[in-house]
């Protein structure tokens, strides 16, 4: 059965009505029902701590860490849940051991935060993060797996590359990348935070080493469900950020005991793959790159700018450079984004060589009108700016 979308499911989340949501990519929106599972697993928990945390958590979350497995095309034992792909990302960094010399490699639009971290256990070492440039815009896989290759040297120690890149919104080649940093002994972690709903996933086919990710983005699961992969032979050297009760008792028992928290995120994982499927899957999936695509185009024409991304390398967020002469740092990044949040409305800009771009999100709650409400009042916000 095939279901209506845009307006028409807009009431299967909590969305303010006056509030134009055209960045989902961000935070996600977690819906009614699976809101609902949440404090579901929540009264279950309260209803006798004890007996939930010792006797019914361990099964019940390794049941949703399956099916989030099932999901991902991955191994159930590889699979942990983590609050959110950088704390993933810090596991996997934190637990090498790096030495002077050695070198980190990132592509150029990689993540702040996971920036931050590569710069932390550089200086921890005397390492060195080394930066392979994404041309931009509108960049063909080709040129961006050949500016990775020019990266590595005999002192990589391990890539770090973001599936989708989080300020430009490009789906990066990274089969090919995966293969090409293998065949030079170089290991690779992904960092897939708005991979899972937004492109099909088979992590074992793939053969990265780790792959760590958010659920609460494109899959709309609560807010802190992540999840980190590791390959069978890349677990035992691997620990959570905080060391607890499981320290050395393999990957699953550190990862999925880290001390007491609220795991109800975790736990209502698997209504919102249900939610997912029953929105279309794979069909959603389609139909939100299509729409991301026209916004994008809708905008930049209104505009007269451009997109940033070729079609082939675009998913369910889309580019558009602003026409505006602000310096192209990320104050004014923070500024653009504040004007649009006054004109009760919301999308990231972000500076990426040498202008301010913005970037829409298209959802299975959005529909062309909503971009066109955008396009119509972007004018004068930009204006109100450089006035």
């Amino acid at each position: 059965m095939t279901v209506a979308l845009g307006t028409s499911i807009r009431h299967e989340w909590g969305l303010d009505p006056d509030f134009l949501t055209v960045n989902h990519g961000s935070y996600g929106a977690t819906p009614l029902a699976v809101r609902a599972e949440q404090d579901r697993w929540r009264q279950r928990m309260e209803a006798q701590p004890t007996r939930f945390f010792f006797l019914e958590l361990p099964g019940a979350l390794r049941e949703a860490a399956t099916a989030l497995a099932h999901f991902l095309g991955a191994d159930p034992e590889g699979v942990a849940f983590s609050p959110n792909a950088t704390s993933g990302a810090n596991a996997v960094l934190r637990s090498m051991r790096f030495a002077a010399g050695d070198e980190v490699l990132h592509v150029s639009h990689v993540y702040n935060a996971v920036r931050n971290t590569i710069a932390y256990v550089a200086e921890q070492a005397g390492a060195k993060a080394v930066i392979a440039d994404i041309p931009f815009p509108r960049p063909e896989p080709a040129s961006i797996v050949k500016s990775i290759e020019r990266a590595i040297t005999r002192r990589t120690r391990i890539a770090v590359i973001d599936h989708i890149t989080s300020p430009s919104g490009l789906v990066l080649p990274v089969e090919d990348i995966v293969r090409l940093c293998h065949a030079a002994g170089v290991p690779v972690l992904i960092d897939g935070a708005h991979g899972p709903g937004q492109v099909p996933l088979d992590l074992q086919g793939l053969g990265v080493d780790w792959y760590v990710g958010t659920c609460h983005k494109w899959l709309c699961a609560p807010k802190g469900c992540g999840f980190i992969y590791a390959r069978a032979d890349r677990r035992d050297d691997l620990h959570p950020v905080t060391i607890s009760h499981g320290y050395g008792g393999g990957f699953t028992a550190e990862f999925d005991w880290t001390g007491t928290m609220d795991p109800s995120a975790f736990l209502s994982l698997p209504a919102s793959i249900a939610f997912y499927e029953k929105l279309g899957g794979a069909a959603l999936r389609e139909r939100n790159r299509k729409l991301a695509a026209e916004a994008a185009t809708l905008v930049a024409g209104a505009l007269k700018t451009e997109v940033g991304a070729l079609p082939e390398m675009a998913g369910s967020m889309g580019l558009v450079r602003l026409p505006i002469a602000l310096a192209s740092k990320r104050s004014e990044a923070v500024r653009v984004r504040q004007a649009l949040q006054a004109a009760s409305t919301d999308a990231p800009a972000h500076p990426l060589d040498g202008a301010l771009w913005l970037r829409l999100s298209a959802y299975a709650y959005n529909e062309i009108g909503d971009y066109e409400r955008l396009a119509e009042l972007l004018p004068e916000v930009l204006k109100r700016l450089g006035d």
